[in-house]
């Protein structure tokens, strides 16, 4: 077995490296394409992804009705996943959905991240 001098280790990551990157913005693309689809269906009123610290990263709200559907919702996520979890160990929250007058607001939870949709009640 050869040793590897550190030109090839660097040259590796830096290979590495160029793969990660082009693998994020393939991913960003299409994360940015589910969106636009999702908010161009009949009654979306906005959009918000939100990460695992409760902040926005990605919306089609304004600033101040973002931050307050992702603290809210991300609460009421965190405490819906806690409610599932105590009532059997060996499962785990795979959506929420709030219905009011106004609005339906479901949130769609990962291990990193929220989405969270804000669409207009269909009667």
């Amino acid at each position: 077995l050869r040793r590897s001098t550190s030109n090839e280790i660097i040259q590796g990551a830096f290979a590495f490296q160029h793969k990660c990157l082009h693998y994020i913005l393939k991913m960003s693309q299409e994360v940015e394409e589910t969106l636009k689809r999702i908010q161009s269906h009949k009654g979306v009123v906005g959009t918000i992804v939100v990460n695992n610290e409760g902040i926005p990263v990605k919306s089609t709200l304004d600033n101040t009705s973002t931050v307050q559907y992702a603290g809210l919702m991300s609460q009421l996520s965190d405490k819906a996943r806690s409610v599932v979890r105590d009532l059997d160990p060996s499962n785990d929250l795979s959506f929420l959905r709030v219905r009011s007058k106004k609005h339906e607001i479901m949130v769609a939870p990962d291990k990193d991240f929220l989405l969270i949709v804000i669409q207009n009640p269909t009667d």
